[in-house]
């Protein structure tokens, strides 16, 4: 014990209690009547009792610490995750230790291996772009350990927490389709990755519930990134087909488009709409701003936190479930064509 620290068992002595009595009353027991759990509390504040968190995690065999994976700092998705994870396992009395994979699937693997020699409970998890054999999830939960993944999953039976990515596209392409586009490309994300895929399901269903014809060669693949919005979108415009709109997997790949169509000396929205997906900072600031679907990355982030402590307190008794969160469509100048325009 460290010098001066105070313990269970020195409040004890002075209200005469026994040790089993004042650690039920500092965590709340029912079994203790609500005048000796003021006295015990009380005295602990008082005295600034700190419990003694290597013997809770021993007895708990738990650490209070949660191991939370991402694919990049620099995304704004999920730095605001991340404060919704931390501030949803504080609450609860965990600490979160991140990592970034920097879109690396070794990396990934490499910072599963790190987080478990520190202990930590489990993980949540966003998987990176490169990662596509999962072996290493699968050994997670062969061994019993705690994975929740978030926004980028995959198809393993675990615990996920999502946005509607298949609605929210959906009404992406509905939207395009009222404004009067024809030829509605899609620039995707990575074919390996859940939500990629439900994006392009969303967008193709609504093309075909509208009557509206596919062109195969309008639908290109991306790695999410500002620079590949660029590359696939000067692929598009080379078509002999060419777009009249582009429905972007994620608002740096629609800040690439953009870019790339104002050089060809198009017009956003009249000559070319364009949509994105997440409502960055940016979407409202560039010129014009850009259409998008609110993606509630905080609530992601908090719901992931909460869902795995869910895990943890009901134990064998948990059934892996998705929650899937419903997404808004913000409506800007980059596909109001032919309409009265925001101010």
């Amino acid at each position: 014990m460290i010098e001066g620290q105070v313990t269970i068992k020195d409040i004890a002595t002075k209200l005469g209690l026994s040790k089993s009595t004042v650690s039920r009353a500092l965590r709340g027991r029912s079994d203790v009547n609500a005048d000796t759990k003021k006295a015990v509390r009380d005295l602990a504040e008082k005295l600034n009792y700190q419990p003694n968190q290597v013997a809770l995690s021993l007895k708990s065999r738990r650490t209070k610490t949660i191991g939370v994976i991402i694919p990049s700092f620099t995304n704004l998705f999920y730095s605001r995750a991340i404060c919704g994870i931390q501030d949803g396992a504080m609450e609860a009395g965990y600490h979160i230790m991140v990592c970034q994979t920097n879109e690396s699937c070794e990396n990934e693997k490499k910072y599963i291996d790190i987080l478990l020699a520190s202990r930590i409970d489990g993980f949540i998890t966003a998987i990176s772009r490169d990662t596509e054999n999962l072996d290493h999830y699968q050994s997670l939960i062969k061994r019993g350990i705690p994975v929740v993944m978030f926004n980028r999953t995959c198809d393993l039976e675990m615990p996920k927490v999502m946005v509607d990515d298949f609605g929210g596209a959906y009404k992406m392409t509905k939207h395009l389709i009222d404004m009067g586009y024809e030829r509605i490309a899609h620039i995707s994300g990575p074919s390996s990755l859940v939500n990629s895929t439900n994006r392009l399901r969303g967008f193709l269903a609504a093309m075909k519930d509208n009557g509206k014809r596919v062109y195969e060669n309008l639908v290109v693949y991306s790695d999410f990134s500002l620079e590949s919005g660029k590359t696939c979108t000067k692929e598009l415009l080379r078509k002999s087909t060419k777009p009249d709109a582009i429905f972007a997997t994620c608002d740096a790949v629609a800040f690439g488009a953009m870019h790339v169509i104002k050089q060809s000396g198009l017009k956003i929205p009249d000559e070319i709409g364009v949509g994105g997906f997440t409502n960055e900072p940016m979407s409202e600031i560039v010129e014009p701003s850009l259409t998008t679907l609110l993606q509630p990355s905080y609530r992601i982030g908090q719901t992931a936190a909460k869902m795995f402590i869910d895990i943890l307190d009901e134990g064998i008794h948990y059934v892996p479930e998705s929650r899937i969160l419903t997404m808004e469509l913000i409506v800007r100048n980059s596909t109001l064509r032919n309409k009265t325009a925001l101010t």
